[in-house]
């Protein structure tokens, strides 16, 4: 893919959604799809809108976490902006006409509290985009910013522009992304990784493990934008073996990606390479800090 057929698949895809009646999103992390069986709906959806006669019209798929974990599953309206809970295979002929009756009391709007005094950065596409899919995270703007910096911006504006963004590590020491860059990128070396630290060993800490279960291109497109800002060639996302969910997702991800050409070699068409593997942890907890990580990758 190059610059323009990435701005035209951009256009159809937006195009194509918006001329569909309802596009109903079912929450596909792990929460929703192992322990309450969200599968189960998507598929009576399915087979639902085939009853009704309305394949082009009407269409179902996966989404990220839709924050209501505590009323899994739940599924999602994209046309009424509506998020419904405690939602069972049952509801599927409701979901697939839009009968909001069904939900009286299992709806949560857009314009509720509880999601209009949220800003979403990281998990801003979870609701809107297929994780599976990756034209889905085209059409949300996915992939643009690393056609910016490849086609516009010289690594060293790239690291500044981190710099200035106050950016920093969400671990305990809160660590400045900027100058964690700076300091790779001043290497004289010419073999440099980029490394995802997803091990997440913390007991029931998720937030890694839902970004690559609910958005695994917009890691990799992070990925791609400091592997360019640093001058590495190569990428690994070290995660737990514990979520086999994200395993299968983000290589999933990465797949589609290199069939695009947004990862590999002459990455939209310009002269930058860029590759990133996948690495399992066996689940040790001192591999989230990043010596033992490298050492066990």
């Amino acid at each position: 893919m190059n610059v323009e057929e990435l701005i035209e698949t951009e256009r159809q895809e937006r195009e194509r959604q918006s001329s569909l009646r309802n596009r109903i999103l079912c929450c596909s992390v792990a929460g929703c799809t192992a322990a309450a069986g969200s599968a189960a709906i998507r598929g009576a959806i399915e087979a639902e809108i085939q009853e009704q006669g309305l394949p082009g019209e009407v269409e179902v798929c996966g989404t990220g976490c839709l924050g209501l974990c505590g009323h899994a599953p739940c599924v999602r309206s994209a046309a009424l902006q509506e998020n419904y809970f405690d939602v069972t295979p049952a509801d599927a002929p409701y979901l697939v006409r839009g009968d909001r009756s069904r939900f009286a009391g299992r709806t949560v709007k857009d314009t509720d509290p509880f999601y209009a005094g949220q800003c979403r950065v990281v998990l801003e596409n979870s609701g809107s985009v297929d994780p599976e899919r990756v034209l889905d995270y085209v059409a949300a703007g996915g992939y643009q910013g690393l056609l910016k910096v490849i086609s516009e911006m010289t690594p060293f504006e790239v690291v500044e522009e981190v710099k200035k963004s106050g950016l920093r590590g969400r671990g305990g020491a809160g660590y400045p992304t900027g100058l964690k860059w700076e300091l790779v990128a001043r290497q004289e070396s010419p073999v440099k990784y980029v490394i995802c630290n997803a091990d997440e060993g913390d007991p029931g800490a998720f937030m890694d493990r839902s970004v690559l279960e609910g958005d695994p291109h917009r890691v990799l497109e992070g990925m791609a934008i400091a592997a360019w800002a640093v001058g590495a060639n190569q990428g690994y996302i070290y995660v737990r073996g514990e979520s086999p969910l994200a395993v299968d997702r983000v290589r999933t991800a990465i797949r589609q990606a290199e069939r695009e050409g947004l990862l590999g070699n002459r990455i939209l068409d310009h002269n930058f390479q860029f590759r990133i593997d996948v690495r399992i942890g066996a689940g040790a907890y001192v591999c989230g800090e990043e010596t033992a990580l490298i050492a066990s990758i």
